[in-house]
């Protein structure tokens, strides 16, 4: 996306002044401004300080028919809806009314030990390899990472401060001695002198797109049946760390998560939890299973009589 300042428009500017005030982070304004400037041209001469609550619905509608986005970027385009008409030109029509999108209930990928550990020697960039390294022993976001600055790293009391977490909010999470050997060995190497993980110029981090293509690629020759990015290798810390037994206010502070519940989602996947569920075939009489056959007398108690098991061996049917 187009960062907000190349693309003002006289729809947007105000918009986005509104939302610096506030601190509003960047990628916010991004989107927002994004999708109130589509908004001012689907309107086609109607001005938004204008628009009613009729325009909106009928905006909603064209993202779903027509644009087919999906309820990530629809319920953007809500927020952004919502600010606007609340802030940057309020209207005497309840702005709640403007509804999200659902959110699809998916469970989130995990990778096991051994697959996290064949997808990473199969990067071959020591840099993207020790960047996703970093985001799986660490639990961090992928934006956590790119914006990591060598200061960051504390080796006296064995932790990673995290500036840039969501809602501009910082935390500290504990490095281990193998993750900071790994550290040491790639800043001999690379010597970055911003970012930890410069992008293709050292003003930016690492973008995104790289760290994706590198993982799909590595994925695919370590194979790896799965769609993995590097959110992948966050989930896979935090039920790595369930499954290990730490408790799950821990891993929501480890993890920055807002709420509470965000987490609890770790327990519908967490192996010890799903392989402690009995399945009721097991439970069935061994006669009653499909495609059971008893061999003459294989089966039979050995307490059984000679006239006894002659009575229940099987008859030949032929």
């Amino acid at each position: 996306m187009t960062p907000y300042q190349n693309r003002h428009s006289a729809n947007t500017k105000r918009l986005a002044e509104d939302m610096k005030i506030r601190h509003f982070a960047d990628a916010t304004i991004d989107a927002y401004t994004y999708h109130i400037g589509r908004f001012g041209d689907f309107l086609d001469g109607t001005s938004l300080q204008d628009a009613t609550p009729e325009h909106v619905r009928s905006f909603q509608l064209h993202l779903i028919e027509e644009r087919k986005v999906g309820w990530s970027s629809f319920n953007q385009a809500v927020c952004g809806l919502r600010f606007l008409y609340r802030t940057t030109y309020p209207k005497p029509w309840p702005v709640a009314m403007i509804p999200f999108g659902k959110r699809p209930k998916r469970l989130p990928t995990v990778l096991g030990i051994d697959e996290v550990d064949g997808l990473l020697q199969c990067v071959p960039s020591l840099k993207i390899r020790t960047c996703l390294t970093t985001l799986y022993a660490c639990g961090l976001r992928y934006s956590e990472g790119a914006n990591l600055t060598i200061p960051d790293i504390d080796s006296t009391r064995m932790q990673l401060r995290i500036g840039s977490g969501k809602g501009d909010k910082t935390r500290y999470v504990p490095i281990s001695p193998r993750l900071l050997q790994e550290l040491r060995q790639y800043w001999k190497v690379e010597q970055p002198p911003n970012f930890l993980f410069p992008g293709k110029t050292p003003d930016c981090g690492i973008s995104d797109t790289s760290l994706r293509k590198a993982m799909k690629l590595a994925g695919k020759e370590a194979g790896i049946n799965k769609s993995v990015s590097p959110h992948t290798l966050r989930h896979s810390y935090a039920t790595g760390l369930l499954e290990s037994g730490v408790d799950l206010l821990t891993i929501s502070r480890l993890l920055g998560h807002k709420s509470f519940a965000t987490t609890m989602i770790y327990l519908h996947v967490r192996r010890t939890h799903l392989g402690s569920a009995p399945s009721p075939i097991d439970l069935l009489p061994v006669r009653q299973l499909p495609g059971w056959k008893q061999d003459e007398y294989a089966s039979l108690p050995e307490s059984m009589s000679d006239e006894e098991a002659d009575e229940k061996k099987p008859k030949n049917r032929n």
